[in-house]
């Protein structure tokens, strides 16, 4: 988020509460070290004396971030910078029965990569690294308290039992175990809490309102019973909390000041409220009370959820695809998984550029994903050097060519920057051309090479088909072709000798035959044929793209890819990025972000296409 973005509805509320210091404002103990060097020390004392401002990323590591958490990360990472305040990673690990270390390593990685640091020893507005089961104890505490208060009961009832028991909107919910003694229901809890009953046995529910028309108010479920073993905690604990009870908790107590979620959170927004004051019920500000000092309140705000069109987001059926070998990896360049879109050649910065364009708004609807495509074709074409590459060749043949002469043309790295300056680009007497850039028969308009056709090759010579060489089945094996020397560089021939000036209306990207580097290119498009997948038949698979990936083994790229690596320091996130001339953006493939598999190192190069150049399926779905 940049100060030059529109002001959303979130950004007026942080304003009016700035304005009144509704948070406070930070101070020698919380603004962060003022005596570090550099701008972490800078952010520490330019942030003293301000209103707080501190927001927070809560995602489950129960799978891979997908491109509808980078709105949730660019929101509350942006609004932290914009106001010199923090930014936490938190993660929610209250279900250790789906949550996989694998899945921490890699949200820290991608929130990393778009530039959220989160780390106050690495980035000025970084808050911390934090996870939920840090603050186990603290909520178990907090359980007690409710239950000596009166305000939580052990409950017996099965789960199915409960969801029978829920009532109507005009039937109140029943359970027979509501007004057991406190004293009971401390003892079970505690018995719950030690191992000693079985899964499903009991819970621990708060005692609200069970004829409340918010069903998320009839009594919830505040811990229920998993032995299972804990990524962080391991065999600690067989109680664990529910995400309702535990989220306003993480909040408060690392003094979040705006806790953004979206929309699907907001009938629960009184049931966090409940949970705070109810513990805040008894306590004082000074901590004088008999329950002791009154914890933080944060401030929940609902947005809009990202939805993009084309796109499958549900975790589950992630891991569906995952498991069931729709994909190859949750880094597989089709999946909407941060690491997809990451290992397909997405840059951080246009996940930016989108997140801002689409806005921060209070409905949900769903987005174009196109607009996610023409961000990145936007920041892809200022910053990728462009490079020729043939992806299904065809030999070409310049017989009045010397056989022994090898030429050099200089060809612009990025017209959209003239300081990437130029690269030389060798040409001889046999060069390959795309296959689809020639016609046998062409129709009246195709204006690329057929035979008796002139066409511009590249920054090197006009050439004109004189020969078509085919196969014993009559496949066109290649073609042989003249090229004019006065067109050197690709410049037009000077006139005849009745001042005619001839012209031609196309220019081919070409390579050197001998000296082009062999290479994979896999083509990737949308995974889905669909806008909304599965809406016609409520199974989104049916909706499967079969071109979504197309593997070209046999394409040929010129020489300058030659030692190219991932990991050179220019390109922090690990890619080298590149426009293919006439065929779109491309990116040298890392498969799963693990240092040991790197096909480049073996001699293979394996490009990933990002984007087309342009937009076809719009095109496609006017046709």
């Amino acid at each position: 988020m940049s100060a030059e973005a529109p002001r959303h509805f979130i950004q007026q509320i942080i304003e009016e509460h700035n304005a009144e210091q509704a948070w406070g404002v930070w101070n020698e103990h919380d603004a962060g070290p003022t005596d570090a060097p550099g701008p972490l020390g800078q952010a520490a004392r330019q942030r003293l004396g301000k209103p707080r401002v501190h927001t927070r990323f809560p995602p489950e590591p129960n799978g891979y971030l997908h491109v509808g958490h980078c709105k949730s990360i660019c929101l509350n990472y942006g609004l932290a910078r914009l106001h010199g305040g923090k930014f936490n990673l938190r993660f929610d690990d209250t279900n250790p029965a789906k949550e996989e270390a694998e899945y921490v390593e890699a949200i820290m990685r991608d929130v990393r990569w778009l530039g959220a640091e989160f780390d106050p020893a690495l980035g000025p507005f970084g808050g911390g690294l934090f996870f939920a089961s840090d603050y186990f104890d603290t909520m178990y505490a907090y359980a007690e308290e409710l239950v000596r208060k009166g305000k939580a009961y052990v409950c017996e009832l099965s789960a199915d039992e409960v969801s029978q028991r829920r009532g109507t909107p005009k039937q109140p919910a029943t359970s027979p175990f509501r007004d057991r003694p406190a004293e009971e229901s401390l003892r079970l809890l505690r018995e719950m809490r030690d191992g000693r009953h079985s899964e499903g046995a009991m819970t621990l529910r708060a005692k609200i309102d069970l004829a409340s028309p918010n069903f998320n108010l009839r009594d919830p479920v505040l811990y229920r019973i998993v032995h299972a073993h804990h990524h962080n905690t391991g065999d600690k604990w067989h109680i664990y909390p529910m995400y309702d009870w535990a989220h306003g908790f993480e909040d408060s107590i690392e003094h979040i000041t705006h806790s953004l979620c979206t929309l699907e959170f907001e009938n629960h927004r009184p049931l966090y409220n409940w949970f705070i004051d109810a513990v805040n019920d008894g306590r004082t500000a000074d901590g004088s009370g008999p329950w002791g000092k009154k914890i933080w309140h944060s401030r929940q705000i609902e947005f809009a959820k990202l939805i993009p069109s084309y796109t499958l987001l549900s975790k589950r059926n992630l891991l569906r695809m995952v498991k069931e070998n729709m994909v190859e990896s949750w880094d597989d360049p089709r999946m909407p998984t941060v690491s997809g879109i990451r290992r397909r050649g997405y840059t951080p910065e246009a996940i930016w550029a989108f997140c801002e364009d689409i806005g921060v708004t209070k409905f949900d609807s769903v987005i174009d994903v196109t607009r996610l495509e023409n961000a990145c074709r936007d920041h892809l074409n200022k910053i990728a050097p462009r490079r020729m590459a043939v992806l299904n060749p065809l030999r070409v043949i310049i017989e009045n060519y010397p056989e022994d002469r090898i030429e050099h043309f200089d060809v612009p790295n990025n017209p959209e920057d003239p300081s990437a300056g130029v690269r030389q680009v060798p040409f001889s007497r046999e060069i390959l051309i795309e296959r689809d850039d020639f016609m046998e028969d062409p129709p009246k308009k195709f204006f690329r090479l057929s035979p008796g056709n002139e066409v511009r090759l590249r920054c090197a010579y006009w050439i004109r088909c004189e020969r078509v060489i085919k196969d014993e089945n009559g496949n066109i094996t290649e073609l042989r072709c003249t090229y004019d020397p006065d067109t050197r560089g690709g410049e037009s021939p000077p006139p005849g000798p009745d001042g005619a000036i001839r012209k031609v209306k196309a220019t081919l990207h070409w390579v050197d035959a001998a000296r082009a580097l062999p290479a994979t290119v896999r083509l990737y498009d949308r995974l889905f044929t669909t806008e909304e997948p599965g809406k016609t038949t409520g199974n989104p698979f049916d909706d499967l793209n079969p071109e979504a990936l197309r593997v070209l083994a046999d394409a040929r790229v010129e020489p300058s890819l030659a030692g190219i690596t991932p990991d050179e320091p220019r390109w922090a996130d690990g890619i080298r990025r590149f426009q293919f001339e006439r065929h779109g953006y491309f990116c040298i493939d890392v498969p799963s972000w693990r240092a040991d598999t790197r096909p480049f190192a073996q001699g293979a190069l394996i490009f990933n296409r990002t984007v087309t150049l342009k937009d076809s399926w719009s095109k496609a779905g006017k046709s």
